[in-house]
This record gives structure tokens, C-alpha cells and sequence, in this order.
């Protein structure tokens, strides 16, 4: 599949910034499965994206905007060739074993209710770690509902649990959470996805998690849409959990009264040249 992914965030403040530092994880790597075709960021504002690698090995940028700044945009225009591999990850850039990604974190605490939870979908699965990983994204999709209202980005796993609601991001904090508990790696995943249903026009981007199985290596789990990611998929950023793998993050200086504004837009490659002819 040809994936067309236009991603635009907006920064605007009531009182000017005088200085905005961010750093982005918006770049895709080539692996197994996925081929970045054409990428591009752009800041509008007077200065340089200066490139690197993070402790996870995801493509980074940072610039620092110099003020004073009224409104910042970051642009992103690409377009990715995917093909289907059941979810499973091969070919990606790996700096840490499996074992480092049952660490816990503030946002993927296992409380006891996701305790119980883990150990009830390993009793129906029993011992097979990948049919447990299918138990819990099966479980969350049935369990959860998805409702844009009631989290937001420092929401835990363990609220999210306790609303029995979320988005795609608390959906990969519970399954990160369950799944640490009962000693399988996971970790957080950031991206894109295509929806099949004709929506192309989204408020944010996607997110899923990944799980370490023995024999397999890392597979991905997406509870929101409970399936393992296809061609559909996108993959940008990994990490222990959101905040190792935000798309866009950073600190500036001044700038009270900030507003953020996101659009994202997913489609097929040739479905935008067919509406264009």
C-alpha cells in the first residue's frame, strides 16, 4: 500500500514566546515492510532542523525558535510503501534487549485491577505468549471503549482502566501495563493509520504497542482496532511509553495562553492522484 500522510501541528499564544525548543518524532525508518518513499518536515519559523538518533533509535529533529513567536507550525508531508507481515517486526533498529521494556513507568503502572485483569487473560490463553498477547488486545477491544472525551496525554494506563475508556494512546498504556506485569515485554508504539472506512481527516496521529514473543521477536498489538498492524500501519517511534515516543515535544519560554491545533490526514497514494485527475 501507498500511504500519503499530511500531519500539521500549530502552536499559537496569547502572549508572544520568547523562545520555543521542541524536539520531533516524526521521521519513519525504512525495515521490513515499510519503505519511506518521500519525507519531509518544515518549521515556519527562522530556523534549522538539526537531525539525530534517540536512546531508542528513533529519527529525531530539534530546532529552537527565537522569538518573539506568536504562532509555530510543523508541517510533515510523506509518503511510505507498506506491505503486510502479520504484525511482526523485522529489520528494526534495536538498541536495548527485550528486557529492557519490562521497566515500568508513571503512565504504564499496573495497578490491581490491570493486575487481575493480565492474570484473567492468561488464564483463558494459558501459556503461550503470544495467544496471551491476542487474549489482552482481544479483551481491551471488547472491554474499553474508544472516547476522545475523558483522557488526554498524561492520562495512565491505570485511569484509563478505571474509566473502562480512552484513546488509541491509553489503549497501548493498558496492554503495555498488563503485559509487563505478567513478565512479557512491551513497549509503546507511535505512527499513523489508514482507515479503511473512508476517514481520512483525523485529529492526531495512531498508537499501538509491541510485544516481545519468543521465537517471533517483536509483534505488534493494536487493542484499539484489535488487530495486529497491517499494511495500514504506519510505523514512526518506539518507546516504554508515550512520552519516550511523543511526536512532538518540548519546552519554551513565555508564550501563556498556548493553543494547540492538530490535523492529520492519511490516505492511499493513488486514490489522491485518481481525485486530482
Amino acid at each position: 500500500m501507498r500511504i500519503r500522510v499530511a500531519h500539521q501541528t500549530t502552536y499559537s499564544y496569547l502572549v508572544p514566546a520568547t523562545s520555543v525548543i521542541q524536539t520531533l518524532r516524526l521521521t519513519p525508518r525504512n525495515f521490513e515492510g515499510q519503505h519511506v518513499s518521500h519525507w519531509r518536515i518544515d518549521v515556519d519559523q527562522d530556523c534549522r532542523l538539526d537531525a539525530h538518533e534517540d536512546a531508542f533509535g528513533n529519527i529525531t529533529h530539534t530546532f529552537t525558535a527565537t522569538g518573539p513567536v506568536s504562532q509555530l507550525t510543523v508541517s510533515v508531508d510523506g509518503l511510505v510503501e507498506t506491505t503486510d507481515t502479520a504484525g511482526i517486526v523485522r529489520g528494526s533498529v534495536e538498541r536495548f534487549p527485550p528486557g529492557m521494556f519490562l521497566r515500568g513507568t508513571d503512565l504504564t503502572h499496573a495497578d490491581p485491577a490491570i493486575a487481575a485483569y493480565a492474570a484473567a487473560r492468561r488464564a483463558e490463553a494459558g501459556d503461550d505468549r503470544l495467544a496471551i498477547c491476542h487474549a489482552l488486545m482481544d479483551g481491551l477491544g471488547e472491554d474499553v471503549l474508544f472516547d476522545t472525551d475523558p483522557t488526554h496525554a498524561a492520562t495512565t494506563a491505570a485511569e484509563a482502566f478505571a474509566l473502562k475508556r480512552g484513546v488509541c494512546q491509553d489503549f497501548a498504556h493498558i496492554f503495555i501495563a498488563a503485559a509487563r506485569h505478567l513478565g512479557i515485554p512491551a513497549r509503546y508504539v507511535g505512527g499513523y493509520y489508514f482507515r479503511e472506512d473512508g476517514t481520512v481527516d483525523q485529529d492526531a496521529g495512531h498508537a499501538w504497542a509491541e510485544a516481545h514473543v519468543e521465537g517471533l521477536g517483536w509483534v505488534g498489538f493494536d487493542a484499539a482496532n484489535k488487530t495486529c498492524p497491517t499494511e495500514a500501519h504506519v510505523r514512526i517511534a518506539a518507546g516504554l511509553d508515550y512520552l519516550s515516543a511523543a511526536p512532538v515535544r518540548g519546552t519554551r519560554y513565555g508564550g501563556d495562553g498556548e493553543h494547540l491545533t492538530v490535523k492529520v490526514r492519511v490516505d492511499q497514494h493513488h486514490r489522491q492522484v485518481q481525485t486530482q485527475q
